[in-house]
C-alpha cells in the first residue's frame, strides 16, 4: 500500500473518532450546565478547553460561556479539534482514498458532511443536543459500515489503528474532565453516559458501585469496546498483523497496555492523573513512530544533466 493512502486511512479513522468523542464530551458538559444551574459556567468551559487542548482567543478578563464553546469546539470547520472540523478533515482524507474504502462508508461520510450546515442552523433554534447526537450517530454508522464492508487488509488495519489510538487519547481526556476540576466537572454517571458506558457498567458491576469504579471500568474492562485497554489491544493486534514482528509503535502500544494490565487498584486510584497523562503522551509517541515506520515519502527523482 502506498504511504499516502495508508496515512490518509490512519487519519480518517482518527478524525471520525475525534468528532464522535468530542461530541460526547461536549454533550456531557452541556448537560452538566443544564442540570446544575449553580455550576460556574466560566470555570467549566475553561476546564473543557484545557482538556481538549484548545486555547480560545479571548480578551483579557472575558468570561467563557456555552455559546462560545459550541462555536469553537462544535461548529468551527477550520479547527480539526472541533466536531465539524474533525468531520471535514475525515471527509477530505476519505475523498483521496475513495477507491480503498467501501462506497457505503464514503457515502455516509459525504452525506453527513453535506448535512452539517443544516444541523448547525437547527441547533441555533432548538439547542446543540440534536446536532451532537447527529454526529455521534453518523460516526457509529461509518464505523459499522467500515467494519462490515471492508476487507481486513492493510487499509482496514490502518483505519482501525487510527481509530483505536484516538479512542485511547479521548477516553483519557474524558476521564481528565473529572480529575482536573471535580467541582465543575460532570459527575461519574454523566461521564459514563458520554462514553456510552452507563448500561454496560451497570450490567457488569450492578447498582452498588463506588464512584471510582467508573474510572476503572473505562480504563480496564476487557469486554467493553470503548475502554482504554480494549482499544490498546485492538491497536496492538493490528500492528502485529502489519509488521509481523516488533517495532517501535508496537512497543509503545504494548507498554501502555501492560502498564494498565498490571496496575494495582490502590495505585490506580491514587495515581490516576499520572496514568492518564502517560496514556496521552504514549499516543503521541506511538503516532510519531507509526509515521516514521509507514508514512515516509521518497524524494522525487530528478534527472541530472551531464555537461560534456
Amino acid at each position: 500500500m502506498l504511504s499516502r493512502i495508508a496515512e490518509s486511512l490512519f487519519w480518517l479513522g482518527r478524525y471520525v473518532e475525534r468528532a464522535d468523542d468530542t461530541a460526547r464530551i461536549l454533550d456531557a458538559f452541556m448537560h452538566r450546565l443544564l442540570d446544575d444551574p449553580a455550576t460556574d459556567e466560566h470555570a467549566a468551559c475553561r476546564t473543557l478547553y484545557a482538556i481538549l487542548g484548545v486555547e480560545p482567543a479571548a480578551a483579557q478578563g472575558a468570561r467563557y460561556d456555552a455559546v462560545g464553546v459550541m462555536d469553537l469546539l462544535g461548529f468551527d470547520t477550520a479547527n480539526p479539534s472541533a466536531v465539524a472540523g474533525a468531520w471535514c478533515a475525515a471527509r477530505d482524507n476519505a475523498r483521496g482514498v475513495s477507491e480503498v474504502i467501501s462506497t457505503e462508508a464514503w457515502e455516509c461520510l459525504n452525506a453527513a458532511w453535506h448535512a452539517l450546515p443544516g444541523q448547525r442552523k437547527a441547533a441555533g433554534r432548538i439547542g446543540p443536543y440534536a446536532y451532537l447526537r447527529f454526529v455521534r450517530e453518523r460516526a457509529a454508522l461509518f464505523c459499522g459500515l467500515a467494519d462490515s464492508t471492508m476487507s481486513r487488509d492493510d487499509g482496514w488495519l490502518f483505519l482501525t489503528i487510527g481509530r483505536s489510538l484516538e479512542r485511547v487519547d479521548m477516553t483519557a481526556r474524558l476521564l481528565s474532565a473529572k480529575m482536573v476540576a471535580s467541582r465543575n466537572a460532570p459527575d461519574w454517571s454523566t461521564l459514563l453516559r458520554a462514553a456510552g458506558a452507563d448500561e454496560p457498567h451497570r450490567r457488569t458491576l450492578g447498582w452498588g458501585r463506588d464512584p471510582q469504579s467508573a474510572a476503572r471500568f473505562l480504563l480496564l474492562d476487557q469486554t467493553f469496546p470503548r475502554s482504554v485497554i480494549h482499544a490498546l489491544g485492538v491497536a496492538e493486534q493490528c500492528l502485529v498483523t502489519l509488521a509481523g514482528g516488533p517495532n517501535s509503535a508496537r512497543r509503545d502500544v504494548g507498554r501502555m497496555r501492560t502498564m494498565l494490565e498490571y496496575a494495582e487498584d490502590r495505585t490506580l486510584s491514587t495515581q490516576l492523573t499520572t496514568y492518564l497523562k502517560e496514556l496521552q503522551e504514549g499516543c503521541v509517541t506511538a503516532t510519531r513512530h507509526i509515521a516514521d515506520e509507514y508514512f515516509q515519502y521518497s524524494a522525487p527523482l530528478a534527472w541530472q544533466h551531464r555537461e560534456d
